[in-house]
């Protein structure tokens, strides 16, 4: 069972890497500031499936990061639940006030998309939200490092691919898919790591804190019986 739960894992890690890629390479791009541009980004097909790609991607982290850190994937949780309306206003929201602007009904498209980008309880949440996720994701890098259960570099990427999420927002298209591609190594390579953990793993005996409860290969009783200087 443990071993199922972590394979689980590494296929939630894989598909949201592919879909965090696929989120800044096939979304839509113009001169969001003028309406011709806003018009085809937002009205496009693909707006709303590539930010619908995040928003999956961003359910399925936390999912599998349970057999990693229980307490990052909390966070990471909370992170998802506070940065997902956000994102459900910049996908639908914008693509149905954009494609009646196309269908040439009168609508100042860009004060819509400006009042609903930066309301100010919704970017408030968005942020918070992702500010969460890095953390969440951080901490789930330094248990890695610090547990020996998983390859110590393993989950490096990872970390630094949700704790970018924020600067790269303000970066053009290319940084932006540079960014995708971070997002994609960083949790296919963490599932590599959790698909290839053997059966009785240490990581079934990983603390919140990325300590272990006992090492491998020594028995709980006996670990527990050691004086502390030993251990």
């Amino acid at each position: 069972m443990p071993h199922d739960r972590t394979r689980l894992a590494a296929a939630a890690l894989t598909v949201a890497g592919v879909l965090f890629l696929l989120y800044p390479a096939l979304r839509p791009w113009a001169d969001e500031t003028t309406v011709d541009g806003a018009v085809h980004s937002m009205s496009s097909p693909w707006w709303v499936a590539t930010h619908l790609f995040a928003m999956i991607g961003f359910i399925l982290v936390p999912l599998a990061l349970l057999p990693v850190n229980h307490i990052a994937a909390v966070i990471m949780w909370i992170g998802a639940g506070l940065t997902l309306p956000y994102y459900g206003a910049e996908d639908f929201a914008l693509n149905t006030i954009a494609t009646k602007v196309a269908d040439g009904q009168q609508l100042d498209l860009l004060g819509l998309a400006e009042h609903i980008r930066y309301h100010p309880a919704a970017i408030t949440t968005f942020l918070i939200g992702l500010i969460l996720l890095g953390v969440g994701a951080v901490m789930a890098a330094v248990a890695i490092w610090r547990s020996r259960a998983l390859p110590r570099f393993s989950g490096v990427l990872f970390g630094a691919g949700f704790a970018l999420f924020i600067p790269q927002f303000f970066i053009g298209e290319a940084g932006r898919i540079a960014h995708g591609v971070l997002m994609m190594a960083g949790c296919l390579w963490l599932a590599v790591s959790l698909f290839r953990t053997p059966s009785r793993s240490a990581l079934d005996r990983l603390h919140p804190d990325g300590r272990l409860d006992h090492p491998a290969g020594i028995a709980p009783t006996e670990w527990a019986a050691m004086p502390r200087t030993r251990r």
